[in-house]
């Protein structure tokens, strides 16, 4: 009866609800819908190695250098360590969740199931600007590391193409249109080259691990914590120190520094970069085969291979080299380390390593991007008919839509400083699906779950804790452009979403309110 009252009085628009949730079943039921379904054929195998393939790219061969370089020097190890464990604890509240409600959309979808309307626009919103910024940063960086590995094997190829004052990149359109052509044709497809590209750029991986290890000096990790020291006054882009500094450390009126404590914690927040993709993984859900067996363990497992590469990797670059030698360096990276070495052969294949590793990041990015807007769209936030399938069962011209998008800010835009939006669009829905863990144990305890984070209701909300600690260590202009976006995304709510979500024509099933 409560139901039936609170559907008539959203379809007559009498109150204003922006907290209305959609019922579990409802938000099942929907997987089902014709001409808005996706096909399941992804195992958990695919998950695992998806994983890996979104996360093993720009941050194993370049974030951990510059985080030595420029944050915590040889401690850049232990900010990896507190990035993956931040990152682990919170892919378990995703792992939860997915095994009662493997539905596309990840925590997009989980909220609307617990917090409500307004909490799931927010997140879908943060998502979309996670994967777009990600997405854009990967493909354009992928066509830089392709220029270099031309100029390194003596190729005279160039693939940016000046017009005037203005450069275009014709590298990341064509990354990410090969990958949205194959995930126009199937998911399954996409997920088979993703698969075996990624398998061979372990084998670099594990190769470059082997090698550097015969360079390794003992000294270079000589003080392991490097004394803290004042902040350069700008970072050579004109932008000062205090909007670079951690929010914390300016809303404290700290002076800005580098290195210490404060630097591990710092580096620990633009490491993060480097583990994003796993909550990617979560919204291939509704394309899973057993979901509520299969992504819990394909999570898992791709996960603790992800922390072992990264941690064996920091440990090689920063004994390979010191990390004032790093610091001298324009664009440090594990190439650079190895080229001062003098193992110039080895940066060829690290290179190489680059160029397929960044790859298979576009293609998951692309997918979960996709699926993000898929969800949004077919409860009506978004205009319905982006969710629309065809014969393969995918979302073909959203799909088409968002590749055209990405390819075209990567190509055209200088999207370097958009690495920390990314983090802060990942850490605010990382944060939000936690505190929802203990929301939906004591709404719904009826719910069948194959797999439950420990220690709740205190376990979540120490990981949403974390996740806001490692927010505010991110910049003040990096805050101030979230905050930008937010406002953007409240307008296209307030203005579209609200008035055409399904929910609140009645066309939905809503949760009981309690």
């Amino acid at each position: 009866m409560e139901r039936e009252t609170a559907r008539a009085e959203r379809r007559e628009g009498r109150d204003m609800n922006v907290f209305r949730k959609k019922s579990v079943e409802q938000t099942l039921a929907e997987t089902g819908e014709s001409g808005h379904a996706l096909k399941r054929d992804l195992t958990w195998w695919d998950l695992a190695i998806m994983g890996v393939a979104v996360a093993v790219g720009a941050g194993i061969f370049s974030i951990g250098a510059q985080a030595a370089a420029f944050h915590a020097g040889p401690a850049v190890v232990l900010s990896f360590l507190i990035a993956g464990v931040v990152c682990g604890a919170a892919v378990m509240c995703y792992a939860e969740f997915a095994s009662m409600i493997p539905v596309a959309g990840s925590a997009y979808t989980f909220t609307y199931t617990t917090v409500g309307e307004i909490v799931a626009w927010v997140i879908g919103w943060d998502l979309i600007l996670e994967m777009l910024m990600a997405g854009s940063v990967v493909s354009k960086y992928w066509g830089v590391y392709l220029n270099q590995f031309f100029e390194l094997i003596g190729w005279n190829i160039n693939t940016n193409i000046a017009i005037g004052s203005f450069n275009f990149d014709l590298a990341p359109v064509i990354i990410v249109a090969f990958f949205t052509a194959l995930l126009v044709m199937g998911t399954k497809i996409g997920a088979r080259v993703d698969g075996a590209l990624t398998i061979l750029k372990i084998a670099i991986v594990v190769f470059i691990v082997v090698v550097g290890f015969f360079y390794i000096k003992a000294e270079n990790f000589t003080p392991f914590i490097p004394p803290s020291e004042p902040a350069a006054s700008t970072d050579g882009s004109g932008v000062s120190a205090v909007m670079e500094q951690p929010l914390w450390q300016w809303a404290t009126g700290m002076a800005p520094s580098i290195y210490g404590v404060t630097g591990i914690i710092s580096g620990a927040a633009l490491v993060f970069f480097a583990f994003l993709g796993f909550d990617v993984v979560a919204t291939a859900s509704e394309e899973t085969i057993n979901p509520k067996k299969n992504v819990p363990l394909g999570i898992g497992v791709g996960l603790g291979l992800i922390i072992v590469l990264y941690t064996l990797v920091a440990i090689v670059t920063t004994g390979m080299v010191s990390y004032k030698d790093l610091a001298k360096q324009s664009d440090p990276s594990l190439a650079v380390a190895f080229k001062m070495v003098g193992a110039d052969w080895a940066a060829k294949i690290i290179s190489l390593g680059i160029v397929i590793g960044m790859a298979t990041v576009v293609m998951v990015l692309l997918l979960g991007l996709t699926r993000v807007v898929f969800a949004m769209s077919r409860d009506g936030l978004l205009p319905r008919g982006l969710s629309h399938t065809g014969k393969h069962g995918t979302p073909v011209r959203l799909q088409i839509i968002v590749g055209v998008v990405m390819a075209l800010i990567a190509a055209c835009c200088n999207v370097g400083i958009l690495s920390d939006m990314v983090n802060i669009g990942t850490l605010s829905a990382f944060t939000l699906v936690a505190i929802s863990i203990p929301i939906m144990r004591k709404k719904r305890p009826d719910l069948e779950r194959s797999f439950k984070i420990p220690g709740n209701p205190w376990v979540p909300i120490l990981i949403a804790l974390a996740n806001l600690w490692l927010m505010v260590n991110l910049s003040v202009l990096t805050w101030i452009r979230f905050v930008v976006w937010l406002i953007v995304g409240f307008a296209i709510y307030f203005g579209y979403g609200y008035r055409h979500a399904r929910l609140g024509a009645g066309e939905l099933e809503v949760a009981a309110q309690e």
